[in-house]
């Protein structure tokens, strides 16, 4: 197997938040075979990391790694420079599932998060304007009062997003979050994504098996392949965070990073 590719790192990038040394896992049964195996890598405040590979890869383990819900066989994984022994509190978590409690309305929806945490030194009128905001900048504010099952999909994964960032986390984490839209909605809802991201200077771990959407939103393309997985290649993405969505997918270094990737992916798989 190759070894990883790193190219100049991105010049927004701030401070190590997350970080991965010699990481591995896997899942007991009878072999105890490692799912992901000598994972190291860091990732910088104000960036928008893709993880890519196949499905099975390990991706989504290490986002539940991140997150602190499991704990690796080896390795240790640090978060803002603390261990991380348990649930990670300081980051926002969307996956690709609708998890909007049905009987709650989107303002509803958007308290949860505030309601499990205990959030010292914070009055309700701290919470009032956050989900004031947050609603506005997911273009929900005339769905404040409506339910899930009034919604779109598109609103949906506005209000989840929303709920993920209520009370401002320092990364988020996003388990292929646009997988189930048409693409239509996911052209809309990315160029939103990068607006938002740009705006409130996020973080972002981002999950995904789509070669172009990687090299649409990120700043580095992780690769992960082989069994069990390594990191296979880190590829630096030069668009910037200013990037016009529409305008790079017509250029050559578009389609050139796409086909590389693809090359990446195809050689080892076999």
């Amino acid at each position: 197997m190759n070894q990883p590719n790193e190219m100049k790192h991105s010049d927004a990038a701030g401070k190590t938040l997350l970080s991965f040394t010699n990481i591995s896992f896997g899942y007991n049964d009878d072999d105890n075979v490692s799912v992901i195996e000598d994972i190291n890598l860091e990732l910088k405040e104000q960036e928008f990391v893709c993880f890519l590979g196949r499905s099975g890869c390990g991706k989504s383990t290490l986002m539940n790694i991140a997150a602190g819900l499991i704990m690796p066989w080896e390795g240790e994984a640090r978060f803002d420079g603390r261990l991380l022994t348990s649930v990670n509190t300081e980051v926002g978590y969307m996956t690709q599932g609708d998890t909007l409690f049905p009987w709650r309305t989107v303002e509803q929806n958007l308290r949860v998060p505030w309601e499990l945490q205990a959030h010292k030194n914070r009055t309700p009128a701290d919470l009032e304007e956050r989900i004031a905001r947050y609603l506005s900048i997911m273009s929900l504010s005339d769905a404040a009062k409506q339910y899930p099952a009034e919604l779109s999909g598109g609103m949906k994964r506005r209000a989840l997003l929303a709920r993920s960032l209520i009370y401002e986390p320092k990364m988020l984490l996003m388990d292929e979050p646009f997988a189930a839209l048409d693409a239509q909605m996911r052209a809309t809802l990315h160029q939103e994504l990068m607006q938002m991201v740009r705006g409130l200077k996020q973080s972002v771990m981002f999950i995904t098996h789509d070669i172009n959407e990687a090299v649409l939103l990120s700043d580095r393309v992780i690769t992960l392949a082989g069994a069990p997985s390594k990191i296979v290649e880190i590829t630096e993405i030069p668009f910037g965070r200013d990037r016009n969505l529409q305008e790079i997918t017509s250029r050559k270094e578009f389609a050139a990073l796409v086909e590389h990737l693809w090359r990446t992916l195809d050689m080892e798989a076999k």
